[in-house]
């Protein structure tokens, strides 16, 4: 299979290409990207000489040069992953959040459907797995309800609304054309190579420097977290075995408070760095909360484990262990995308082409 995973030098998709690469040596994996702040090739660095990966930069957003790549590396799956997905950033630029999340997401579903619509064999052997979000379901009570696949979608940020746009244009495209599209909801992602305007890398950064930790209202809202290594599995099994025109979310049945999250950063990173243990719970400072927070996100992942037998492998405890360590280990890594160093280099070495 010749697969094109898009935003693979970000975040999730640098975990999912790495996966791959690895796991299916008789695939040929494009790693697209536009390496935007958020996109980095050193997260790669790994695989970049791998004889079946290659990277190509690109927007998503334009349309000629999408259908060109799928002609050109005769493209049988594409895995999208690329998204403006910071809240914050929706807020005060919610246009760029409908072009990136909305348009390109609607020029990469063309464009596929323009490609596998010339074949012989049409759509038979091909796939266009949507990797969405769960906010677009909006909010919960502490009542102890779960999102599930069939909640009503009611987005509260600009960005949720993105996403909840994007899905709907995948389902319009199988449900119009017949194109064979999946779609998973997924919950927070936490892990290596999360770029630190996330709170959890953000987190271990200022504890590590001793810089306030600014929280959000009371710190009262409530979220799932996941492992990032079990979401790339997860995207692995749904794109190989998932139904077609199917929905699954994706969740770590795990929910925790953000202010109880900071705490076990916080004793986490103490620890790590042999310092008192609440050395630093001085850090923390409460700041006006976020216009339109969600209060609770939780996600039911039954269907997920019922159908394809997926469960998440990591306890919360013992992935945050592994995430601060990494962290702490890769402080030039944090560094140098901090400074924004990173992408200076990337800009200089695509320059002209």
């Amino acid at each position: 299979m010749n697969i094109i995973i898009t935003g693979g030098a970000g975040f999730i998709g640098s975990h999912v290409v790495r996966l791959f690469v690895n796991k299916y040596p008789e695939y040929n994996i494009i790693c697209l990207d536009k390496l935007t702040y958020a996109g980095n090739l050193e997260n790669l660095a790994d695989v970049e000489k791998a004889p079946n990966y290659s990277f190509v930069k690109a927007d998503i957003c334009d349309f000629d040069t999408i259908l060109q790549l799928m002609r050109e590396r005769q493209v049988d799956g594409i895995i999208h992953l690329a998204a403006e997905s910071h809240v914050d950033r929706s807020i005060k630029d919610p246009f760029t959040f409908a072009r990136t999340n909305v348009m390109g997401t609607l020029s990469l579903l063309q464009a596929a459907k323009t490609y596998w619509e010339s074949l012989p064999e049409r759509y038979e052997g091909k796939r266009f797995y949507h990797i969405s979000t769960d906010e677009v379901y909006g909010a919960l009570e502490f009542d102890g309800t779960l999102f599930t696949e069939q909640t009503k979608y009611q987005p509260h940020s600009p960005y949720s609304a993105s996403k909840a746009s994007s899905d709907h244009f995948v389902r319009a495209f199988h449900d119009t054309y017949g194109m064979p599209t999946i779609v998973t909801n997924c919950s927070n992602n936490y892990g290596p190579y999360q770029f630190p305007e996330k709170l959890i890398p953000l987190f271990i950064n200022n504890i590590r420097h001793r810089r306030p930790l600014p929280v959000y209202g009371k710190g009262e809202n409530v979220r799932d977290w996941l492992y990032v290594v079990d979401h790339a599995r997860a995207i692995d099994t749904i794109f190989h075995h998932g139904r077609i025109a199917e929905t699954y979310n994706i969740g770590g049945f795990n929910e925790w408070r953000n202010i109880d999250i900071i705490h076990v950063l916080i004793r986490t990173v103490d620890r790590l760095l042999g310092r008192p243990e609440g050395a630093d719970v001085d850090l923390i400072t409460y700041v006006t909360d976020r216009q339109g927070h969600d209060l609770r996100y939780a996600i039911d992942s039954t269907k997920l484990k019922t159908e394809l037998g997926w469960e998440p492998s990591l306890q919360f405890e013992e992935g945050i262990e592994k995430t601060v360590q990494w962290y702490l280990d890769h402080q030039e890594w944090m560094d140098r995308v901090t400074s924004g160093d990173y992408q200076r280099y990337y800009d200089d070495m695509y320059k002209g082409r």
